[in-house]
């Protein structure tokens, strides 16, 4: 049966449950942008490999600390300190009632959401920031960890926004005031990759608000972030210049 949850707009806001959750995003999302932007230990990677090596290394690196600050850490600080919620309170749940729900969303949006990803991935000022791991030759190994990469990282990321971050607000604040921060929030982090990527997280963010709300889990906007991701990276591995994707030759005795 086709089943997807009622939108919680009668919650009765109790101001200060939304303050932790907030800082943790900020918290989280500092940490992982200086450490992903540091030119300091980005060097102790070049230092050591060659330079294929080095990127491949530091950009899945980066990966696991996104996922770490703000994903993991950030859920368990939040299951220390409010006893009273369980995990399937911040979409970490498998529900049977919006299950067909969940997968019409993923279908429909990911039947959109990936000839646009590929259309955009080959324009020129796309191909300055993907596909991230700017290693000049691709080997198996580097294609099967840049997809693990992006699913690990893009797992912590929207248990943030689509979990940590919208739940409790939504708890917090109403409805329309945490999807607002959210969305802003949301939008901010995209600023460093261009106007047009920071414009189209806004109704996106708005979208996956509403539902993830409900579906109650996270589930649709990890997939189908998961799903853009890889067809933007792959699609700017393919049309970029000086990227080449090569499979490892094998030995002749």
């Amino acid at each position: 049966m086709f089943t997807f949850l009622t939108l919680p707009f009668d919650l009765k806001p109790s101001l200060k449950e939304g303050i932790s959750p907030i800082y943790l995003a900020l918290t989280g999302f500092v940490i992982f942008w200086f450490i992903s932007k540091s030119e300091r230990i980005k060097m102790q990677y070049f230092n050591k490999y060659d330079h294929d090596t080095a990127w491949l290394k530091f950009i899945f690196m980066t990966k696991w600390v996104g996922f770490f600050s703000m994903g993991l850490l950030p859920l368990l600080f939040l299951l220390i300190t409010v006893r009273q919620r369980a995990i399937g309170y911040y979409g970490l749940n498998f529900r049977t009632d919006t299950l067909l729900f969940n997968l019409l969303m993923i279908l429909l949006l990911g039947s959109i959401l990936i000839p646009l990803a590929n259309f955009s991935a080959k324009k020129p000022k796309n191909l300055v920031n993907y596909p991230q791991i700017r290693a000049k030759r691709w080997n198996p190994k580097t294609f099967r960890l840049n997809l693990i990469g992006w699913a690990v990282y893009l797992f912590g990321y929207e248990l943030l926004f689509r979990g940590l971050l919208l739940f409790p607000l939504v708890e917090a604040y109403g409805l329309w005031l945490a999807i607002a921060i959210n969305v802003a929030l949301y939008s901010a982090t995209h600023i460093p990759k261009g106007i047009e990527e920071t414009l189209g997280a806004a109704p996106l963010g708005f979208l996956l608000c509403l539902l993830t709300l409900m579906a109650g889990n996270i589930w649709i906007a990890f997939v189908v972030h998961v799903i853009m991701a890889w067809t933007n990276s792959l699609t700017a591995l393919k049309y970029h210049p000086e990227i080449h994707y090569e499979k490892w030759k094998k030995n002749v005795s």
